[in-house]
């Protein structure tokens, strides 16, 4: 039977198959934009409307509340987008991905949202992002870290999901190459929590360390539960294969309580201990009090070398409009993820003659992956066809004194690779 096709299956069919989804909208033309998922108008005199989806409540609310105030600085330093006010309304996300199927619900529901920031953690962006696309938004999260959210198998769901923050494929070999190289370890265990992002970053660094010292170098790789509090079982495990060190990747309570219980468990009274960025926080240090001091996190470098002048002058406002440091590693890169989408918004924006803005859905999530070049807080960004955006650079600290009223990254904790 002889099938025929309209324009706007034929384009339906080619958008399909070069992995890009688009959801289910009609196609739309509203005053100048013509948009195939649909167009959001701001009329004159009213805000553009950001949407954060972060965890801003909790133990792991340091993470969150960090990456919304780099979004805040963000709108602060560009006043207005294409002449427009710009209103942040956020969700909070719990870090794990009941949370993060919640709040993406109702973020998908108003439909004046043009674009959205978040998640935080990898297991909130993984049910929810595919969620936002359907609605038409797109995301650009600041910290989700998981390799699997920008594989190239991820499929279509995550056709509107982008990130600023580095990929754990990068994370993870810094992590196993300097255990290796700069601390001497040749036999290290790995604990993870079952998220995407702790499981994932364990997985890569387990992989790397093991082709850098051999086999059996990896003496276990265990699971715990984020809600767990008694460790003593796994670490039991843990010590009977005689690591060096042990590398868990995972969030701030359990990790303070991995912490703690290191140092009561037979066997592991000397073993180095390295956690990642998820729990590179003051936070951190209050959840694990002085089991912290000597041990090692992976992390963004947060460096003025690294990040240059802007970044100090970014620190700068930052003390002046919260009268603290940052509480976790992430702020610049949310501050980036909104600049990136403000700029996109600039260049796919139309206005008709009485001054309202049209944005066309698809193709703000066009011009964003279009990005190249940008310099950012974070290094020059160019997001490729995945939704890697970042300009990756990640360090090794040390905590000196675990006194969290002493939180000043690159000085305790110290910054110690590169």
């Amino acid at each position: 039977m002889k099938r025929l096709y309209t324009a706007s299956a034929l384009a339906l069919a080619v958008l399909l198959a070069v992995g890009v989804f688009v959801p289910t909208s009609p196609a739309a033309t509203v005053g100048p934009v013509t948009d195939p998922i649909g167009v959001v108008k701001v009329n004159r005199g009213q805000p553009i409307t950001i949407a954060y989806w972060m965890v801003v409540a909790g133990p792991d609310a340091s993470l969150g509340i960090d990456t919304r105030r780099g979004v805040e600085i963000a709108i602060a330093d560009k006043g207005r987008v294409a002449g427009f006010p710009v209103r942040l309304i956020g969700e909070d996300t719990g870090c794990n991905a009941e949370g993060g199927v919640t709040a993406a619900t109702k973020l998908a529901a108003n439909k004046a949202i043009v674009a959205a920031i978040g998640s935080n953690c990898s297991s909130e962006a993984v049910p929810g992002a595919p969620i936002l696309w359907k609605a038409g938004i797109v995301t650009v999260s600041p910290s989700n870290t998981a390799p699997r959210l920008t594989a190239p198998d991820r499929g279509p769901d995550y056709g509107g999901y982008l990130r600023t923050a580095h990929n754990d494929s990068v994370q993870g070999r810094v992590a196993a190459q300097f255990a290796y190289n700069k601390l001497g370890v040749r036999k290290a265990a790995t604990i993870h929590d079952g998220s995407p992002y702790a499981e994932g970053l364990a997985n890569v660094f387990a992989d790397v360390f093991s082709r850098l010292a051999g086999a059996g170098s990896i003496t276990a790789r265990e699971a715990i539960s984020p809600t767990d509090t008694d460790m003593r079982p796994v670490l039991s495990k843990i010590a009977a294969g005689n690591p060096q060190l042990i590398y868990y990747p995972i969030f701030i309570a359990a990790g303070g309580f991995v912490t703690r219980q290191a140092k009561e468990v037979s066997g592991l009274a000397n073993v180095k201990l390295m956690g990642a960025d998820g729990m590179f926080s003051p936070d951190f240090w209050k959840a694990a009090g002085d089991a912290a001091k000597g041990m090692y996190h992976t992390s963004p470098d947060l460096s003025a070398a690294a990040l240059g002048p802007e970044y100090v002058k970014f620190l700068e406002k930052h003390q002046k409009r919260y009268n603290e440091k940052p509480l976790a590693p992430f702020h610049p890169h949310a501050y980036d993820a909104a600049m990136i989408i403000f700029a996109a918004i600039e260049k796919v924006g139309k206005k008709d003659s009485a001054g309202n803005l049209y944005i066309g859905r698809k193709a703000l999530r066009d011009a964003l992956f279009a990005t190249k070049g940008y310099k950012g807080l974070t290094g020059t960004l160019t997001c490729n066809q995945y939704g890697d955006c970042a300009d990756p650079k990640i360090a090794a600290y040390q905590t000196i004194s675990a006194d969290p009223a002493k939180w000043n990254p690159g000085t305790d904790p110290k910054k110690v690779f590169p």
